[in-house]
């Protein structure tokens, strides 16, 4: 594909990689649009972050590019696809195409300067100087 239409559109190496994992379904009706197509309008209302009924104009129209979508969500082609691309990401520099490790990193919030049951204990009600609660002035709230 040497025009791409936008910044989103598939390289041709990229759909390489891509196109055997969308192949046709082997039952039922034959496609009238180019997968390119498909995936190139789903990948450009993905990273617009736009409704599927805004789809631009260049591409298929919404359902075509929607459903298929969705089917892919449902039995597990996208969850494939990105393992593949993980894969082939892994394998460009050398590395084990499958991970040996996996890291989990979570951020260390400190909560407060006291420890223990102190920390947990709800903080009393300011008092006025009767050493009674304040009330509300009247009519608020």
């Amino acid at each position: 594909m040497a025009d791409r239409r936008y910044p989103t559109d598939l390289t041709d190496a990229e759909f390489a990689v891509l196109a055997p994992l969308f192949a046709p379904y082997a039952t039922g009706r034959p496609r009238v649009r180019p997968i390119r197509d498909v995936l190139d309008a789903i990948f450009s209302v993905l990273r617009a972050g736009c409704a599927w009924r805004l789809v631009p104009r260049a591409f298929p129209p919404w359902p075509t590019v929607y459903h298929p979508c969705r089917r892919w969500r449902d039995d597990g082609t996208w969850d494939e696809a990105s393992q593949e691309l993980r894969r082939a990401a892994r394998v460009r520099p050398g590395r084990d195409p499958e991970p040996g490790a996996a890291s989990v990193d979570s951020p260390s919030v400190k909560t407060t300067a006291r420890g223990g049951r102190a920390a947990t204990t709800p903080a009393r009600r300011p008092t006025g100087a009767s050493g009674t609660a304040r009330s509300t002035p009247s009519g608020c709230c």
